[in-house]
Protein backbone atom coordinates (compact mmCIF):
# COMPACT_ATOMS: atom_id res chain seq x y z
CA UNK A 1 0.00 0.00 0.00
CA UNK A 2 1.40 3.37 -0.94
CA UNK A 3 0.05 6.89 -0.07
CA UNK A 4 1.46 10.06 -2.30
CA UNK A 5 1.97 12.63 0.90
CA UNK A 6 1.30 15.80 -1.05
CA UNK A 7 -2.52 14.14 -2.59
CA UNK A 8 -3.17 13.08 0.81
CA UNK A 9 -1.96 16.11 2.84
CA UNK A 10 -3.17 18.47 0.31
CA UNK A 11 -0.29 19.61 -1.58
CA UNK A 12 3.82 20.48 -1.42
CA UNK A 13 4.03 22.21 1.93
CA UNK A 14 2.16 20.16 4.98
CA UNK A 15 1.97 22.32 7.72
CA UNK A 16 -0.40 22.28 11.27
CA UNK A 17 -1.83 19.80 13.47
CA UNK A 18 -5.09 20.18 12.07
CA UNK A 19 -4.20 18.96 8.77
CA UNK A 20 -2.26 16.46 10.29
CA UNK A 21 -5.25 15.15 11.95
CA UNK A 22 -7.37 15.65 8.97
CA UNK A 23 -4.73 13.11 7.02
CA UNK A 24 -4.40 10.61 10.01
CA UNK A 25 -8.13 9.89 9.53
CA UNK A 26 -7.26 9.40 5.89
CA UNK A 27 -4.82 7.08 6.51
CA UNK A 28 -6.46 5.34 8.92
CA UNK A 29 -9.97 4.62 7.00
CA UNK A 30 -7.35 4.09 3.51
CA UNK A 31 -5.55 1.50 5.45
CA UNK A 32 -8.25 0.13 7.62
CA UNK A 33 -9.23 -3.29 6.04
CA UNK A 34 -6.08 -5.90 7.36
CA UNK A 35 -3.40 -7.24 4.71
CA UNK A 36 -3.23 -11.30 4.77
CA UNK A 37 0.19 -11.06 5.40
CA UNK A 38 2.21 -8.26 7.24
CA UNK A 39 3.13 -5.60 4.83
CA UNK A 40 4.65 -2.34 4.67
CA UNK A 41 2.56 0.91 4.25
CA UNK A 42 4.74 3.95 2.47
CA UNK A 43 4.28 7.02 3.29
CA UNK A 44 5.42 8.08 -0.01
CA UNK A 45 6.89 11.77 0.54
CA UNK A 46 8.83 12.43 -3.02
CA UNK A 47 6.67 15.33 -4.11
CA UNK A 48 6.51 16.63 -0.63
CA UNK A 49 9.15 19.95 0.28
CA UNK A 50 8.48 20.65 3.56
CA UNK A 51 6.27 18.66 6.70
CA UNK A 52 6.05 20.66 9.54
CA UNK A 53 6.76 19.19 12.65
CA UNK A 54 3.28 19.49 14.11
CA UNK A 55 2.01 17.82 10.58
CA UNK A 56 3.83 15.21 11.13
CA UNK A 57 3.14 14.51 14.68
CA UNK A 58 0.03 14.16 14.57
CA UNK A 59 -0.40 12.51 10.84
CA UNK A 60 2.72 9.95 10.35
CA UNK A 61 3.61 9.39 13.67
CA UNK A 62 -0.04 8.86 15.10
CA UNK A 63 -1.01 6.91 12.54
CA UNK A 64 2.21 4.56 13.24
CA UNK A 65 0.97 4.38 16.98
CA UNK A 66 -2.79 3.60 16.07
CA UNK A 67 -1.72 1.27 13.34
CA UNK A 68 0.90 -0.59 15.56
CA UNK A 69 -1.19 -0.19 18.76
CA UNK A 70 -4.06 -2.14 17.52
CA UNK A 71 -1.02 -4.87 16.42
CA UNK A 72 -1.72 -4.57 12.64
CA UNK A 73 -0.25 -6.26 9.90
CA UNK A 74 0.58 -2.75 8.29
CA UNK A 75 3.41 -1.50 8.74
CA UNK A 76 3.96 2.42 8.25
CA UNK A 77 7.29 3.45 6.34
CA UNK A 78 8.20 6.79 5.50
CA UNK A 79 9.35 6.92 1.86
CA UNK A 80 11.42 9.04 0.16
CA UNK A 81 11.46 12.02 2.41
CA UNK A 82 13.88 14.83 1.17
CA UNK A 83 16.33 16.12 3.51
CA UNK A 84 14.22 18.62 5.09
CA UNK A 85 11.44 16.32 5.49
CA UNK A 86 14.13 13.77 7.16
CA UNK A 87 15.64 16.54 9.53
CA UNK A 88 12.07 17.52 10.79
CA UNK A 89 11.57 13.65 11.37
CA UNK A 90 14.60 13.41 13.14
CA UNK A 91 14.16 16.40 15.14
CA UNK A 92 10.62 15.39 16.22
CA UNK A 93 11.65 11.62 17.21
CA UNK A 94 14.46 12.51 19.19
CA UNK A 95 13.55 13.77 21.99
CA UNK A 96 10.77 11.31 22.25
CA UNK A 97 13.42 8.48 21.95
CA UNK A 98 11.05 7.08 19.21
CA UNK A 99 12.43 5.87 15.77
CA UNK A 100 10.78 5.33 12.22
CA UNK A 101 11.41 3.58 9.55
CA UNK A 102 12.55 5.31 6.60
CA UNK A 103 13.06 4.20 3.11
CA UNK A 104 13.50 5.04 -0.97
CA UNK A 105 10.96 3.62 -2.95
CA UNK A 106 11.55 3.74 -6.71
CA UNK A 107 7.84 3.89 -9.33
CA UNK A 108 8.37 -0.19 -9.48
CA UNK A 109 8.08 -0.29 -5.38
CA UNK A 110 11.85 -1.57 -5.10
CA UNK A 111 12.76 -0.08 -1.82
CA UNK A 112 16.33 0.72 -1.30
CA UNK A 113 18.43 2.33 1.72
CA UNK A 114 16.03 0.97 4.53
CA UNK A 115 16.98 2.85 7.69
CA UNK A 116 15.38 4.01 11.04
CA UNK A 117 14.83 7.33 11.60
CA UNK A 118 16.28 7.89 15.01
CA UNK A 119 18.27 6.84 17.41
CA UNK A 120 17.54 3.33 18.86
CA UNK A 121 19.41 2.38 22.34
CA UNK A 122 22.13 0.12 22.78
CA UNK A 123 20.62 -2.74 23.32
CA UNK A 124 17.75 -2.15 20.89
CA UNK A 125 20.10 -1.26 17.81
CA UNK A 126 21.87 -4.65 18.62
CA UNK A 127 18.47 -6.49 18.74
CA UNK A 128 17.68 -4.55 15.29
CA UNK A 129 21.05 -5.57 13.85
CA UNK A 130 21.20 -9.12 14.87
CA UNK A 131 17.01 -9.66 13.28
CA UNK A 132 18.59 -8.34 10.19
CA UNK A 133 21.59 -10.54 10.53
CA UNK A 134 19.69 -13.54 10.75
CA UNK A 135 16.84 -13.21 8.81
CA UNK A 136 14.12 -14.62 10.76
CA UNK A 137 14.55 -15.18 14.61
CA UNK A 138 13.27 -15.37 17.78
CA UNK A 139 13.77 -14.19 21.20
CA UNK A 140 15.31 -17.88 22.25
CA UNK A 141 17.85 -18.24 19.69
CA UNK A 142 19.28 -14.83 20.69
CA UNK A 143 19.50 -15.54 24.11
CA UNK A 144 21.56 -18.42 23.60
CA UNK A 145 23.70 -16.92 21.21
CA UNK A 146 24.49 -13.60 22.18
CA UNK A 147 22.81 -14.09 25.98
CA UNK A 148 26.09 -14.55 27.99
CA UNK A 149 28.13 -12.06 26.08
CA UNK A 150 25.43 -9.29 27.04
CA UNK A 151 24.92 -10.01 30.22
CA UNK A 152 21.16 -11.49 29.23
CA UNK A 153 20.43 -15.03 30.42
CA UNK A 154 16.90 -14.66 30.03
CA UNK A 155 14.65 -14.95 27.10
CA UNK A 156 12.17 -12.13 28.40
CA UNK A 157 14.78 -9.60 27.70
CA UNK A 158 15.57 -10.50 24.18
CA UNK A 159 11.43 -10.88 23.82
CA UNK A 160 10.88 -7.05 25.21
CA UNK A 161 13.40 -5.53 22.68
CA UNK A 162 11.36 -7.78 19.92
CA UNK A 163 8.24 -6.90 20.73
CA UNK A 164 9.36 -3.33 21.40
CA UNK A 165 10.81 -3.26 17.83
CA UNK A 166 7.64 -4.99 16.38
CA UNK A 167 5.55 -2.13 18.06
CA UNK A 168 7.81 0.87 16.66
CA UNK A 169 7.12 -0.86 13.00
CA UNK A 170 10.92 -2.12 12.69
CA UNK A 171 10.57 -5.32 12.20
CA UNK A 172 7.90 -7.73 11.58
CA UNK A 173 6.38 -9.85 14.51
CA UNK A 174 5.16 -13.72 12.76
CA UNK A 175 2.85 -15.48 15.33
CA UNK A 176 3.50 -19.40 15.48
CA UNK A 177 0.71 -20.47 17.70
CA UNK A 178 1.93 -19.03 21.06
CA UNK A 179 5.61 -18.61 19.77
CA UNK A 180 6.64 -15.42 18.19
CA UNK A 181 9.50 -14.70 15.40
CA UNK A 182 10.18 -12.10 13.92
CA UNK A 183 11.92 -10.75 10.93
CA UNK A 184 13.22 -7.77 9.10
CA UNK A 185 10.63 -5.27 7.28
CA UNK A 186 12.91 -5.62 4.40
CA UNK A 187 15.67 -7.74 3.01
CA UNK A 188 18.97 -6.05 2.70
CA UNK A 189 18.99 -2.74 1.29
Amino acid sequence: MRFDMKAVGGGEVLAGAVNGRHTLGRLLAAAAAEPDEPAPVFLDFADVEVATASFLRESVLAFRDAVRGRRSRHYPVVANPNDAVRDDLAELVAPRGDVLMACVLDPAGSVTQAAPIGELDPKQRLTFDLVRKYGETDAGTLMRAYGEEEGTKHATAWNNRLSALAALGLVVEVSQGRAKRYRPLFGET
